[in-house]
């Protein structure tokens, strides 16, 4: 089992080596990691190159397009998808390919926590939000900074999802996608570490837009 790993990257100078730096000491290595160059204009594609990755380029803006080609471009069964200022335990991937020995399952999703944010840098509120969502899908969701599915999941899914990021949450709208077809796993144990940089800089987009954009993103696919 190969597992390819996906970072859409725009303007990531600040937290791309840390992110990068956390899959090199993975007890068990990426296949191969895709930065995908969503029309950086800093130091990022060249911090990237010093590691060993793989560089595709999208010149749509925006993360779900930019999500889309690194996941259209990845060679292995297995992708895994992390955002740039993510930090990895060192057994993510093992993790992953752990639980992929269930042929039954299609997608994974664990918590997020965020490691610069007092409030939220424990489990609590990362194991509540899981709860609310599953009790209002009927399954599970994947959470967008950090989540791993199948190749085969992606090829039934892709040509349905929604390509606004304005309209929806990308992570609940594939979930809603790859839900009909198939299996997400929730894993408490599949942990990623997110800086807490979105609340900081806009607490109340955070807080307000988010939820919002949520219920918006539940009630499109209900009618």
């Amino acid at each position: 089992m190969k597992v390819s790993v996906v970072i859409p990257v725009f303007n990531e100078e600040k937290h791309l080596s840390y992110c990068l730096k956390s899959l090199k000491n993975q007890e068990l290595k990426a296949d191969e990691i895709i930065i995908v160059d969503n029309n950086c204009t800093d130091q990022s594609i060249l911090i990237a190159k010093e590691y060993k990755v793989r560089i595709v380029k999208e010149k749509k803006q925006g993360m779900i397009f930019a999500r889309n080609c690194g996941f259209n471009a990845a060679k292995y069964d297995i992708i895994a998808r992390c955002d740039a200022d993510t930090i990895l335990p060192k057994n993510w991937i093992k993790t992953i390919k752990e639980n992929f020995k269930d042929n039954k399952i299609d997608a994974l999703s664990g918590l997020v926590i965020l490691y610069n944010h007092w409030l939220f840098k424990n489990t609590v509120f990362p194991k509540l939000y899981f709860k609310i969502m599953k009790l209002l899908l009927k399954h599970d969701v994947l959470a967008g900074p950090g989540m791993a599915l199948t190749k085969k999941i992606w090829q039934k899914v892709k040509n349905g999802v929604c390509l606004n990021d304005e309209k929806v949450h990308e992570d609940i709208d594939l979930s809603i996608h790859i839900a009909k077809y198939g299996q997400i796993k929730f894993d408490p144990n599949f942990i990623i570490y997110v800086s807490a940089r979105r609340i900081k800089h806009n607490p109340l987009s955070f807080f307000i837009e988010y939820p919002i954009r949520t219920m918006k993103t539940i009630k499109a696919h209900r009618t």
